[in-house]
């Protein structure tokens, strides 16, 4: 069983029955920050720190959130439901839906609305989902007067999924103004078809793309991507050697991009690409899972992860944050925030210069941590698969 199928798991046992958070929080009381008994030692040296101060507060419930983005210059969030909605939370609470695409996702537990990111310019509303035939599609829609115009709908991409989990489904604009859109290796289990070392498919990659192009394509390939003119390589391609990439985040203050990378079953892994890479970065699976030996061969040219934990001690799977840069925490300002699905825990970490990693764990806690957002101001939420949206607080 793979990481994020024992996530699933448990996530509806939590929403099943909610006696089970006490469970949870038993769990909890076991630190995760240096379990070596897996496999062989991590290479990666951490220090862990005591646990920081800082609480949760819940700013609304909604149905199974699992993914949030705002929009330069309104001060509503905008927040994507597993099954098909998009809603506009407002500095006062309201909620009002935006986009409602129900009964156009396949709702496997994997599967749905998963994504969705604003143009730069905020003209327009970008939602990933997989529709009804099980196939990861990202769709553009104009945006005006606080709604996506429906009439307007456009597909920027579509991939055939061979698998019903896996999918990825993250998707943000950089600080180069192209999109960004994480697909996992397809499914199953292992990487059967070996996607994610194959630069002939874009599944276990993260894609770099002009959803605006001229010329009336459906998308555009930036000139400066890594394998453009390579042949047998898609030259959409970013990154690779990824399993599930579930969730990733570009530091505003830095423009480092930020990956959380489900697992197969021993390790859980955090990628970080410094800004002005050139991109190409292979992050080795399923040759690796973290920085250990999976299907094997060669790992020449691969870039392990900044920071791996081993499943176990009720950890599951990765749920890749922000770096806190908001003004409400100073504590945790450059703090790299993240979450195992399962175990509950909000934990952070920090690269010091020569490449030791700092870890906290905050007090914060809460179950089916499914992802995670940023508002205009650096201010860091959680969402739980449970419905809680909760932004990040000193107590």
């Amino acid at each position: 069983m793979s990481g994020r199928q024992r996530g699933q798991l448990v996530g509806r046992q939590l929403v099943a029955a909610a006696a089970l958070w006490a469970l949870i929080a038993v769990a909890c009381a076991t630190d995760a920050t240096d379990r070596g008994g897996a496999g062989t030692p991590s290479p990666i040296q951490t220090t862990a720190d005591r646990p920081l101060e800082i609480g949760l507060e819940q700013v609304t419930r909604l149905e199974e959130p699992v993914a949030m983005a705002v929009s330069a210059g309104d001060p509503n969030l905008y927040i994507a439901q597993k099954d098909g909605r998009v809603v506009a939370v407002g500095p006062d609470g309201a909620v009002r839906i935006v986009l409602d695409l129900t009964g156009r996702v396949s709702l496997s537990n994997e599967q749905g609305l998963l994504g969705i990111a604003f143009s730069p310019d905020g003209r327009y509303l970008y939602a990933n989902r997989t529709d009804t035939e099980g196939d990861t599609r990202v769709t553009e829609f104009a945006f005006a007067d606080g709604h996506a115009v429906t009439s307007s709908e456009r597909d920027v991409l579509v991939v055939d999924q061979p698998y019903a989990n896996h999918n990825g489904g993250a998707i943000a604009f950089g600080p180069d103004g192209y999109l960004y859109i994480a697909l996992g290796d397809g499914g199953s289990g292992g990487d059967p078809h070996g996607n994610g070392q194959s630069l002939s498919t874009l599944l276990g990659k993260l894609l770099r793309i002009d959803p605006r192009p001229t010329g009336g394509a459906a998308y555009g390939i930036p000139p400066d991507n890594p394998f453009v003119g390579h042949d047998g390589a898609r030259p959409e391609i970013w990154a690779y050697g990824l399993r599930n990439p579930w969730r990733f985040s570009f530091d505003r203050e830095t423009s480092d991009l930020w990956i959380g990378d489900v697992g197969q079953n021993a390790w859980e892994e955090i990628d970080m690409e410094p800004a002005g890479s050139a991109g190409g970065r292979n992050y080795g699976w399923n040759v690796l899972e973290g920085t250990h030996p999976y299907a094997g061969g060669s790992t020449d040219g691969m870039t392990p992860p900044v920071y791996e934990y081993a499943n176990g001690d009720g950890t599951c799977s990765v749920t890749g944050g922000y770096v806190y840069r908001g003004s409400a925490i100073p504590v945790l300002d450059g703090w790299y925030v993240f979450a195992d699905y399962c175990l509950g825990h909000l934990e952070a970490i920090r690269l010091r210069a020569d490449g030791s990693v700092r870890h906290k764990r905050l007090i914060a806690s809460v179950g089916a941590i499914t992802s995670f957002g940023q508002d205009p101001t650096g201010e860091v939420y959680a969402m739980s698969r449970a419905g809680g949206v909760y932004r990040l607080t000193s107590l």
